[in-house]
């Protein structure tokens, strides 16, 4: 049985924080996160999953579009971004 990151579920619907946001840096082209005085790096299936976070849409239509276009179990997709976003939470970068 998968174990599920505290406090997101699949009807949780979230943002970026103010003043972080998603961008492609083109001259070193990686995805990077830019918050108040700092930038961190992103990479892998982060920056996919991040794009699509908008306020609108709910963690299980982000995971559902996610396994549809990757053609992926939905069980292993939700974990990966359940587990992102939790920690992305705990960290204060997104909220609901």
């Amino acid at each position: 049985m998968m174990e599920v990151p505290r406090g997101i579920v699949e009807e949780t619907v979230l943002s970026f924080a103010r003043g972080h946001r998603l961008q492609h840096d083109r001259v070193r082209d990686v995805w990077i996160v830019q918050a108040p005085e700092k930038a961190f790096v992103i990479e892998g299936a982060a920056p996919h999953i991040l794009r699509l976070l908008d306020g609108k849409r709910s963690v299980g239509d982000i995971i559902q579009q996610l396994a549809q276009e990757f053609s992926a179990p939905r069980e292993v997709i939700a974990k990966d971004v359940l587990t992102l976003l939790s920690e992305l939470t705990e960290k204060n970068v997104l909220h609901t």
